[in-house]
């Protein structure tokens, strides 16, 4: 087995909020990681063009995954635009045969932000296509699929405002800082926050919901995932295998 790990998101901090400390645990772990983006990040601003937000917001997001030793790539998409279609599927399989990680994280397939939603599908379709030869994707395939979790939806709940809980808990009360550290690398997103806030809101919410996870599974501080055990995939709690001491689950 490959000790490589991808997190595929929509944005940059994206990954940096919900599995950052398990990212870190891995490599810890020996395990080479590497963080893309679909897109760069390029609404995610009140005062810069297009150009510059994405110029600033990829260099935030390398920093930030220096931070762990990871690797970060972008796959050029746009905001608001990420598509389940022919282009971002190829570009995005391309990716995950490229790297040929044995785990994958992503969004979760119901969260706030559509962006978010059609990620989790695309890195579905480009984990289970990862192995799939007459695709248009100049990469070699690689067997087996990889394991795929999907992360906590943003703030614990779906589109309408119901609890969804994980079935997975990775105690990373020894990476809180690690966490933070990552997280405040996104400056252009924290600095934005502050000054509507009139507090480092950015950090705190991070901290709080990992606190939430925590109390849920008997620790200090938590992140939450479901693994995709639909037909094809692998059916092993990988993340158990790995972490014995540090998993709990519902």
């Amino acid at each position: 087995m490959n000790k490589i790990v991808i997190g595929i998101f929509a944005h940059p901090d994206d990954a940096e909020l919900v599995c950052s400390g398990t990212l870190s645990l891995l490599r810890k772990a020996g395990w080479s990681v590497h963080i893309a983006t679909m897109a760069p990040g390029d609404k995610g601003t009140a005062v810069h063009n297009r150009e510059e937000i994405s110029r600033i917001r990829k260099t935030e997001a390398a920093n930030a995954a220096e931070v762990i030793g990871a690797t970060y790539h972008c796959l050029e998409l746009e905001d608001l635009y990420i598509l389940y279609d022919r282009n971002t599927i190829n570009r995005t399989t391309a990716l995950v045969r490229k790297v040929r990680p044995s785990l994958v994280f992503t969004s979760p397939p119901d969260d706030y932000l559509m962006d978010h939603e059609m990620t989790s599908r695309i890195v579905q379709t480009a984990c289970f296509a990862a192995g799939i030869k007459n695709m248009d994707v100049d990469e070699d395939p690689f067997e087996p699929t990889p394991h795929l979790y999907y992360c906590d939806s943003i703030e614990g709940k779906d589109k309408f405002g119901r609890p969804v809980y994980p079935a997975i808990y990775v105690d990373v009360s020894g990476e809180m800082q690690i966490r933070e550290q990552m997280l405040a690398c996104h400056e252009s997103q924290r600095s934005w926050l502050m000054e509507h806030h009139k507090m480092d809101e950015y950090l705190l919410a991070m901290k709080r919901f990992a606190q939430k996870r925590g109390n849920e599974s008997n620790v200090d501080f938590a992140e939450g995932f479901i693994q995709h055990l639909g037909h094809g995939y692998p059916q092993n709690d990988l993340l158990k295998e790995i972490f014995s001491d540090l998993v709990r689950t519902k």
